[in-house]
Order: C-alpha cells, then structure tokens, then sequence
C-alpha cells in the first residue's frame, strides 16, 4: 500500500510546505482537496496554467504523485446538480495534465439518513460524467459517504452505472461507524469497485462521532488495513484529516508523521518468508499456499522482477520480460473484451505450446473467463463435442499439427462461417460460439490475430483493472477435460487457488527461484502438463523457455 494526506488537514499551509512535509514524512502521494483559501483544486494557485509545468516537475523531482483530486459539491442535492457537474468536468481536465488517476466525487450529502436521496437521478448524472471520463484514463470514485455508507446501496448504484470510469472510494470511518458494517462486509459489496480508500478515526460522543488520532479511536483498522491485504489492494490510503471544518483537531505536523508511523505494518507489505528462503531467491515461502490469482500473480512478477525474461521462444524470436508480457497479456485481454467476452465465458485455445497458447491462457484468466483447453490430436468429432459441451463463446486456434488442419474442421464444424464477418458468427451445431480467432492463415469468418490485438484500442486499461479487482482466487480458470476412457470426456473445473498453488508447489519440490530457466517440452496433447509448467515457472519468478512441438506457428 501507498500512502497519502488531504490537503483538508493543512488548510494553513502554503504549497511548498505541503509538499516539503510530504517529503520529509515519508508519504507517497498528496490528495488535493483546495490549498490554502482555495476550497477548489481548480481555483489553487499551484494549478493554474502559468504554474502548472513548475508544479508537475517540483512533484516529479521529489517522487510524488497527486494519486485523487476531491470535488466539494453533491450529486444529490438537485439546485446543486449543474454546479458540481461543472466542478467534476472541469477537474477531469486538470487530473489530465497533472496524471492523477482518480476523482473523488460526493454522490450524497454528510447525512447518514436512508430514502433521501433519488438513486436515479444520481445514476443518470454520473452516466452522463462518465462519457465525458471515457478515453482519459481517469475514474471518478464515489465516496462511500451519506446514505452511500450503505455499501450494499452503492454497489447497486455503480452496478446501475455501468461504467469502467465509475468505480467507489472507500471511505473506511463512514459505512463501520453509521452502518455498522465489518470490513469484510464492506469490500465484499464493493468487490471490484475499490480503487481509494480514506481513513479517519474517532469515539462516539453523546451520539456523534468525535475525531481521534489514528489508533486512538475504537474503529477496528487493523482488520480494515488487514482486510485490504487479503482483498490484494496496492493503492493509496488517505489521511483525512478536516482541521478546517475542525479546528480543535492536532496539527498536520503531529498528526501526520503519526499516521505514516502507523502505516508502516502495511506499507509494501509482502508474504513472509523464512530468512534461508529469501536468501535463496524464493518468491513465496515454500511449501505454503498463496490467495493470489493468476492477474495478480503476474502482476506481482511484473512489479518485482520487470526485467527478467518471462518467455523466450527462440522458434518464433518472441522474447518478453515479465513487464513486456504482462503489456502482452493485457492487450490481448482488452481485445478480448472488445470481442464481447464476459466473466464466466468460455474461452477455447486449440494450438500447440506456440506463444499464442500462453497469452490467451492469461489474458482470459485476466478478465474473469475460463480457458479451456483443447487436445491438438482431437478429429472433428472430438472437437465438435469439446466445443458444444463446454459452451465455447470465443475460439483460439492455430493452422494445425500432424497434418490435421484445423480451420479445415472449423470449417465443416461452422460452414456458416465461410459467409460471416468476423464476431458475427451464428452456427447451427454450436450455437454459442461467437468468435474465431487464426493465429497463422486467414481464415473466411475468422478473426486474424493481428486483427483481434487492434480491437484492444477500444478498451481503456481501467477495465482490466476492474475485472481483475473482481476475481475470487476461488472462481473457476480453466476447464480441463479427460481422456474419456470411462465415457465421454468431462469438463473439469480448476479455479485460480487450485492451479497456482498445483503449479506453485512443482516449482517449489523442483526448487526454482528468478535466477533459473525452466525449459517447457510437453506432449503436444497434454495442456494440463503446460500449464502446470508455466505457473511453476511464474510463481517463482523462473522464465519460460517453451520448445516447439512438431511445426511452430509461422507467426504471431
């Protein structure tokens, strides 16, 4: 985790001693609400055109970040509508220029009173914000504050929203002190919608909440902070800290350096491990399990060991570091979504271990879908039952192996597909699959890899954030089937907590740390063999040295 203070708790001080104490106490990041007689970030002085370039390399020069700009005006108080709406539109604007991700808005009023607020009119305002958001990278966080404490109440809301711009700031005080909600209540309403957290601590005082300073209070924030551990969040924790609505509160230059100490715990915090292992180069402690799942399992890759060779598959010269996959992976995820591919579906890779297998397998995993696997030896009635049974939406196949031809058999499959645009698939035998993609030749009514990789443009990365965000490390990844030697083959369903710690416990017995290779050969029918094999590699940080089985594909 990062951490962060508001500007509200140092209403006194000028810009360049907000950022010197950011500095001088450790923090990562600063939240801007309004500095000093400026309630608005677009009216500080810091923020105007003629200091805007200065402000942007004095934050760069100390590694700091502006991680949310916070509005002031409700969404939900009507005479007030068009007044924030100008508020939220024009820092948009400003949050482009200064890089900062998120925009903390007030969908409600301080008022922790149910019924009055009409959820429709706030819906259809933020639908409306939202277009405006789109294609800037920037989320606007509703705070979890009023009736909007009630998280169960805003999860419908941003559910009703509907928008990768539209996402919740976690408010930590509001929903356990008005509602009485535990954390774990909480981030399970908000799951996947989390993206900022503020914290704050207090005691009830003759039926209203008194501020205190952090671990002074009685709100539980150890199983707040702890909470937002097991939930695999790295954003920013923000200090709020109201000394202007306040003024009886501590100093910024007590109660901040305060609240960095006792952030410390959880600052960064990564798995233990016993010191031989960390010597040794483990990842993660050996022989135990890991909650992680494969998104954030490879994003924790890409973070630590950004350089090291992830894949090398000289066959082919596709040679990634685990950052150049992890961009890989990503933007095949985006296309498919742009495709139409929803958590739950079924994805099918149809392909021997060629680069094309290992990116679909993690970018379907990625957006919350299932891979399925499909044995390269199948003939077309394998194939025909695989697909139909396992109610494939998207299928991912390369030219064939052994002189059997796979769009050939797609081709008998689907003989709609020789009149069809790409995505537009309607089959009479598989009624659910919508998309092929041809990895190598093209293919009438499919679409080419290349071809796939352009729809990425018309996602922004804040929904594979999101989606990643919503994935259980207990939600099924991958539908394996068997051999059918008992009957027909029977699809089974592994989850991200069964193959990542299978896969981790390979690597663990074979003893792989970020300094070794790991050569992949498998059979070429034996996709659970591959895919063991990669996550032995990349729970431990090992690159992959793939060998082609029989005739690589010809491209990618």
């Amino acid at each position: 985790m990062k951490i962060s203070f508001s500007t509200l708790g140092c209403p006194d001080f000028s810009w360049p001693e907000i950022y010197s104490m950011a500095k001088d106490f450790g923090f990562d990041g600063i939240e801007v609400r309004g500095i000093g007689s400026a309630l608005n970030a677009l009216d500080a002085e810091p923020f105007r055109p003629a200091q805007m370039d200065k402000t942007i390399r004095k934050l760069k020069d100390l590694g700091l970040t502006i991680p949310c700009l916070s509005t002031g005006c409700s969404l939900a108080i009507p005479e007030l509508r068009a007044e924030a709406v100008a508020e939220i539109t024009g820092t948009i604007e400003l949050a482009k220029k200064l890089g900062a991700k998120y925009i903390r808005i007030l969908a409600d009023t301080d008022a922790p009173v149910l019924g009055e607020v009409d959820d429709q009119d706030v819906i259809d305002t933020l639908k409306r914000l939202a277009r405006f958001a789109e294609d800037t990278g920037i989320t606007l966080l509703c705070e979890t504050n009023g009736v909007y404490a009630d998280t169960a109440r805003l999860r419908r809301l941003l559910d009703a929203v509907g928008s990768p711009c539209v996402a919740a700031l976690w408010d930590m005080h509001h929903p356990y002190r008005f509602f009485g909600e535990s954390p774990e209540t909480t981030i399970k309403n908000l799951n996947g919608y989390i993206r900022h957290t503020h914290v704050k601590d207090s005691v009830m005082e003759q039926g209203k909440p008194s501020y205190r300073m952090l671990g002074d209070g009685d709100l539980p924030l150890a199983d707040m902070m702890n909470a937002l551990v097991d939930y695999g969040y790295s954003g920013y924790v923000s200090l709020e800290w109201v000394k202007r609505w306040a003024p009886g509160l501590e100093e910024a230059g007590v109660v901040f350096p305060q609240f960095a100490n006792y952030m410390q715990p959880w600052r960064d915090k990564q798995p233990e491990a016993p010191e031989a292992q960390v010597a040794h180069g483990y990842m993660f402690p050996k022989e135990h399990l890991i909650d992680l799942t494969f998104p954030q399992l490879l994003k924790t890759m890409a973070e630590t060991h950004p350089d090291n060779i992830a894949v090398r598959y000289t066959a082919l010269d596709y040679t990634r570091t685990y950052r150049e996959f992890k961009q890989d992976v990503d933007n095949f995820a985006r296309a498919l979504i742009a495709m139409g591919v929803k958590p739950g579906d079924h994805v099918a890779i149809w392909a021997t271990n060629v680069p094309a297998w290992y990116l679909t397998f993690w970018a379907t995993v990625e957006i919350g879908a299932v891979l399925v696997t499909v044995n390269t030896a199948y003939k077309i009635h394998e194939a025909e039952y695989l697909l139909r049974q396992s109610d494939t939406h998207t299928l991912v196949m390369t030219d064939g192996v052994k002189g059997v031809s796979y769009p050939e058999i797609m081709m008998q499959l689907c003989p709609e597909l020789a009149e069809s645009k790409p995505g537009e698939l309607v089959s009479a035998k598989l009624p659910r699959l919508k998309n092929v993609i041809s990895v190598d030749s093209p293919v009438d009514g499919c679409y080419s890899w290349a071809q796939a990789l352009s729809y990425a443009e018309q996602v922004p990365m804040t929904e594979i954030d999101r989606r990643i965000a919503a994935i259980d490390v207990h939600d099924v990844c991958n539908m394996q089937y068997t051999s059918g030697t008992t009957g027909f083959p029977k699809g089974v369903m592994l989850t991200h907590y069964n193959v990542v710690n299978n896969g981790k416990a390979i690597g663990d017995c074979m003893e792989l740390t970020p300094d070794d290779r790991l050569l992949i050969h498998v059979p070429m029918f034996h996709c659970f063999g591959m895919v063991l094999a990669m996550t032995a590699a990349v729970t431990h940080g090992t690159g992959m040295y793939p060998m082609p089985v029989f005739s690589p594909s010809k491209s990618l």
